[in-house]
C-alpha cells in the first residue's frame, strides 16, 4: 500500500474548518505549524492604522498528513471544500509518495506507522 504526505497551506482562519474536515474522515494524525510566504497572486495591502501597507508575505498555516493511497483524494477533496473562499491567495496543496514511515516508539513500518 502507497503513503502519501499532504502539504496544505491555507488561511489561518480556515484551520479549524480543515482540521474538523480531515478528522471526518477518520484521520488523527496531523501536523500544524505557521508559514510565510507568496504565491503567484499579486500582493495585496491591508490598511493597519489608516495607512495603506503592503503584505508581502502573509501568514498562512502549513498542514502536514501522512494518509494511505485510499484517503489521498478524499482529504484532498475535504481540503479544497473547507479552505476554499473563492478569493486569491486561498493555498496550495502539494502531494508526495512517501518511501517509509517508521513509528519510533514501537518500530513498526509502513502503512501500520501512521
Amino acid at each position: 500500500m502507497n503513503l502519501y504526505r499532504v502539504t496544505a497551506y491555507i488561511r489561518p482562519h480556515k484551520l479549524e474548518e480543515v482540521k474538523t474536515a480531515a478528522a471526518g474522515l477518520g484521520i488523527t494524525g496531523m501536523t500544524f505549524s505557521d508559514a510565510r510566504g507568496c504565491g503567484s497572486s499579486p500582493e495585496q495591502s491591508a490598511s493597519i492604522g489608516g495607512h495603506e501597507i503592503l503584505v508581502s508575505l502573509p501568514i498562512r498555516s502549513k498542514l502536514e498528513i501522512a494518509v494511505e493511497e485510499e484517503l489521498l483524494e478524499p482529504l484532498i477533496a475535504a481540503i479544497t471544500q473547507s479552505a476554499r473562499t473563492g478569493e486569491n491567495g486561498d493555498g496550495k496543496i502539494f502531494v508526495e509518495e512517501l518511501s517509509d514511515v517508521v513509528r519510533i516508539r514501537t518500530g513498526e513500518q509502513g502503512p501500520a506507522a501512521v
